[in-house]
């Protein structure tokens, strides 16, 4: 991601909590973490972009996040909307470069008094 994408999601109403990917520039880098854990409305939800190998990802990312209600991931493109040990395991997909995905995908996340309430939303490209 390019830092002017991040200023201008920043310009639309912050506060903007994001973790950096694998792509983004060194300036991007520099200034959102590779993990972190944010708070909304009772919940604690963590985020990293890189999840790991496939096998085991989601008892890993339970784990590496203790004490969340929900971790978000990306990197694969593959959308997922599960439970594991209690934890939502979630990636919103892309709604631009789907490759591998049999569609066009992003998350809606609820939150509300603790509870976190997934949609994973197809959208057209």
């Amino acid at each position: 991601m390019a830092l002017s994408v991040l200023e201008d999601l920043r310009a639309l109403g912050p506060p903007v909590r994001a973790v950096h990917g694998n792509v983004d520039e060194p300036a991007v880098r520099d200034l959102l973490p590779r993990r972190l854990v944010v708070e909304a409305a009772g919940a604690r939800i963590g985020m990293a972009h890189v999840p790991g190998p496939r096998v085991g990802r989601e008892r890993r990312l339970a784990h590496r996040f203790p004490g969340c209600h929900a971790v978000l991931y990306g990197h694969t493109h593959m959308p997922q909307v599960d439970r594991h040990e209690g934890v939502w395991i979630l990636n919103p997909g892309s709604p631009t470069e789907r490759r591998r995905a049999p569609a066009h995908t992003m998350l809606l996340l609820e939150v509300e008094a603790g509870e976190v309430r997934p949609q994973l939303l197809v959208v057209d490209p």
